[in-house]
C-alpha cells in the first residue's frame, strides 16, 4: 500500500497477476469438476483459492479470485466460460436493442463477493486484498465479438462506424464496472485493479477518443474511497501516456517497455507496477534472478514500484520458481 502511494518502503513489494490459479496444484485439486463461474460464486472456494498463493509464496498482497465476466453474468447476460476458449456470449451485442442485456449492477446481485471479501480480510490480517474488474473496452470486446478475438473486427467496426452506440455501450459498462469495484471496496478490499486486457489492440488516438473516457469514469467513481487504483493492459506501450491520464494511482506495465522508459511515458504522480516477462520463470533460477534484477534496476529511481510480472502467471509455471522470485526480490531490494 505504501508503494502504491509512492511512500518509502523497506523492500519492493511483490504480487503476481493470476497468482491464484492454474499454476498451483492445490488450486487444480480444489477446482476439479467445478466450472469457473460456479467457483467464482462460492465464497468458500473464492476465499481458499485467494489465500493459496499468499500461504505458498509469501507475496505482499492477495488478488481476489474472480473473473472479469462475473458482473455481466450477475446481471443476467447469457454467457459461459468454456475451458480452453474463454468467455462465450450467447447473444453478442451488435445493435441498440441488444443493449437491453446490460442493466445496472446492484450489490444484491453479487452477495457472494461481499461474503468472500469479508472472509478474506479477516484471514489476511495486515496483507492487503486487491479487488479487480475488467475495463469497459475489454468487456465490450467480449460482448460484441461474442468471445475472445484476435483482431476485434466487430468491436472496431462498431467503434468506428457507430460511435454513438459504442459510447452508450462502454458507458453502461463503466457503470457496471464501477459498481462491482464499489462492492469489493465496501466489503474491505484495500486496493483495486482495472484490467484492460485487449486495449493494446488500439491506436493511441482511438484509445483516447473511444476508451479513455469510460475508464476514467470508473476510476473517478471509486476515488472517494481513497484506496489505490491500479490500471493494467497488455501490449499498451504506445498507450501508457493516455493510460496515465485515466486517473489511476498505479499504472501496470507489461514486459515490452523498461520501467524507466514507462515512467517517462506515464508522467509524474503515478507509481508503476511490473514488469518481468512471465516466460523468464521458465529459465534456470540464476537467469530468472538476473532478469528480475534488471527490472529492479530500471525501477531504482522511481518513487513507487510494485514488482509484478508483465502479464499473468502462465499455467505451466513451476510454483517453486514464483516462491524463489518473491524471496529474491525481497532480499535484493531491501533498503
Amino acid at each position: 500500500m505504501r508503494a502504491c502511494r509512492r511512500e518509502p518502503v523497506p523492500h519492493t513489494p511483490v504480487w503476481f497477476m493470476r497468482q491464484a490459479g492454474r499454476s498451483l496444484p492445490e488450486y487444480r485439486r480444489l477446482r476439479e469438476g467445478i466450472g469457473m463461474l460456479d467457483s467464482c460464486r462460492r465464497p468458500d472456494l473464492v476465499t481458499e483459492i485467494t489465500l493459496q498463493p499468499v500461504r505458498r509464496h509469501g507475496v505482499d498482497a492477495a488478488i481476489f479470485f474472480s473473473d472479469i465476466v462475473v458482473p455481466l453474468k450477475a446481471i443476467g447476460v447469457d454467457l459461459d466460460i468454456k475451458p480452453g476458449v474463454g468467455p462465450v456470449v450467447a447473444q453478442p451485442i451488435r445493435s441498440r436493442a441488444d443493449l437491453a442485456q446490460l442493466r445496472p449492477l446492484e450489490p444484491g446481485d453479487v452477495p457472494y463477493v461481499t461474503e468472500a471479501v469479508g472472509a478474506l480480510t479477516a484471514e489476511l490480517g495486515a496483507t492487503p486484498l486487491i479487488g479487480f474488474a475488467g475495463a469497459p473496452f475489454t468487456l465490450a470486446s467480449y460482448l460484441v465479438e461474442g468471445g475472445p478475438s484476435r483482431n476485434h473486427e466487430h468491436t472496431k467496426a462498431m467503434m468506428y462506424g457507430a460511435p454513438e452506440l459504442w459510447a452508450e455501450l462502454v458507458g453502461r459498462l463503466a457503470g457496471i464496472t464501477a459498481a462491482f469495484l464499489r462492492v469489493q471496496i465496501e466489503a474491505g478490499a484495500a486496493a483495486v485493479q482495472l484490467f484492460d486486457s485487449w486495449a493494446g489492440a488500439l491506436a493511441p488516438a482511438d484509445y483516447r477518443r473511444a476508451v479513455l473516457p469510460a475508464s476514467a469514469e470508473v476510476f473517478a467513481a471509486v476515488a472517494e474511497y481513497g484506496v489505490p487504483r491500479i490500471h493494467f493492459g497488455v501490449g499498451t506501450g504506445e498507450l501508457l501516456t493516455a493510460m496515465g491520464e485515466a486517473g489511476a494511482d498505479v499504472v501496470g506495465v507489461d514486459w515490452r517497455v523498461p520501467l524507466d522508459e514507462a515512467a517517462r511515458r506515464v508522467g509524474p504522480g503515478r507509481a508503476l507496477q511490473g514488469n518481468l516477462d512471465p516466460a523468464a520463470l521458465f529459465a534456470p533460477p540464476a537467469a530468472t534472478a538476473a532478469k528480475a534484477d534488471e527490472v529492479l534496476a530500471a525501477a531504482a529511481g522511481l518513487p513507487g514500484h510494485v514488482f509484478n510480472l508483465g502479464h499473468g502467471v502462465l499455467p505451466t509455471t513451476d510454483p517453486d520458481a514464483l516462491t524463489r522470485l518473491v524471496e529474491h526480490v525481497h532480499e535484493s531490494s531491501a533498503r
